[in-house]
């Protein structure tokens, strides 16, 4: 498939710069597969369409404040640092992308904080945009990590295009979020309460949980008309094995298993074996979903309504087939679903 294959208009106004008043209150359309229809809900309608011993899997990232405000020394330069992964705890080196770019070069030196409490130190070009960064501060590792906590923001994308608000540190993160490693939150999750997960509880649908650090590699654009000459980022995964055995259980079973999320797909997709089942792993994936792909584990997916040209697009699209996801996409607009991360959801079954 080509890149110009997943281009469409999308309004201005489709896209959500605010998440639903609740969180379950955001609209969902339901995409059913074998029957080819196309349904309009609301999200907590999503429980009737799952029985008990069905499986919905969860990614339990959690969002950290990636986002900080630095100044240039000397000039006194403001300059944008999105801390994407730390490299080394012990000499505090992080892998950083800086804006903008052209003003810092190595042995340049930032200072973060009212008080400059933080310095930071350029030691390493790594991309256009990309640097490490050595940060020097005088305390223990976890007065360091305290203090990148205070000084950093909710890391909104830029194309909700406002500035962080006290409500994005509660709603840009799922209620389920655990392992703190993720730069952007796994979207389709946002959508479930605590209410919701409670009655799917007692209705008997079982969690499994697994866990993709999401990096800004999900949301880099795709500049190659021939898919498969593109790179995904490397993310970090980690599937327990008792996860795989629940999901593998469920699929014996014949039971539904739901991938809440693109990014829980490239998890579970990236970890298959031979017979088709579910292998424990921790590690890291690049894997690149786009049409035509052979899915071995989920048979339902939640994820949102997605920007053009985007590669969870294409992963939806591969999922619930091209022409079925792209009319869907048509009457989504038409009808005003609101698109990107506080946006609409999309039941694929």
């Amino acid at each position: 498939m080509k890149l110009s294959h997943f281009e469409f208009d999308l309004p201005e106004e489709l896209l959500a710069t605010y998440p639903a008043e609740h969180r379950d209150e955001s609209r969902l359309m339901v995409l059913n597969r074998k029957e080819q229809t196309i349904e309009h809900k609301v999200f907590k309608d999503v429980i009737d369409y799952f029985d008990e011993g069905d499986v919905m899997m969860l990614n339990n990232t959690k969002v950290f404040p990636a986002r900080m405000y630095g100044n240039k020394e000397k000039t006194g330069a403001r300059i944008e640092v999105f801390l994407l992964r730390e490299l080394n705890s012990e000499n505090r080196l992080w892998d950083v992308l800086v804006d903008p770019a052209r003003k810092i070069r190595i042995g340049n030196k930032l200072f973060f904080g009212d008080d400059d409490s933080l310095v930071a130190e350029v030691i390493d070009n790594t991309t256009s945009r990309g640097r490490t960064l050595r940060f020097l501060f005088d305390g223990s590792y976890e007065e360091f990590r305290a203090k990148l906590l205070e000084l950093g923001q909710t890391p909104l994308p830029k194309a909700i295009g406002r500035d962080v608000e006290p409500l994005d540190d509660e709603r840009y993160q799922t209620i389920y979020a655990k392992h703190e490693g993720a730069v952007a939150a796994p979207t389709a999750g946002l959508h479930f309460s605590k209410h919701l997960m409670k009655r799917l509880e007692i209705k008997g649908i079982e969690f499994a949980e697994t866990t993709l650090h999401v990096g800004l590699g999900t949301f880099s654009p795709v500049e190659v008309e021939d898919l498969s000459k593109h790179k995904m980022d490397s993310e970090q995964i980690d599937i327990s094995d008792a996860t795989a055995e629940k999901i593998n259980k469920a699929k014996k079973e014949k039971r539904r298993v739901c991938a809440v999320g693109t990014t829980v797909m490239r998890a579970i997709e990236s970890s298959v074996s031979s017979k088709g089942e579910l292998n424990g792993y921790t590690g890291w994936t690049n894997k690149f979903i786009f049409p035509p792909h052979d899915f071995s584990i989920a048979t339902a997916m939640i994820t949102n309504f997605h920007t053009p040209k985007s590669t969870l697009l294409m992963q939806a699209a591969a999922f619930g087939g091209y022409d079925f996801v792209m009319e869907a996409y048509k009457e989504a607009i038409k009808e005003g679903y609101k698109f990107s991360t506080y946006g609409d959801a999309m039941l694929i079954i």
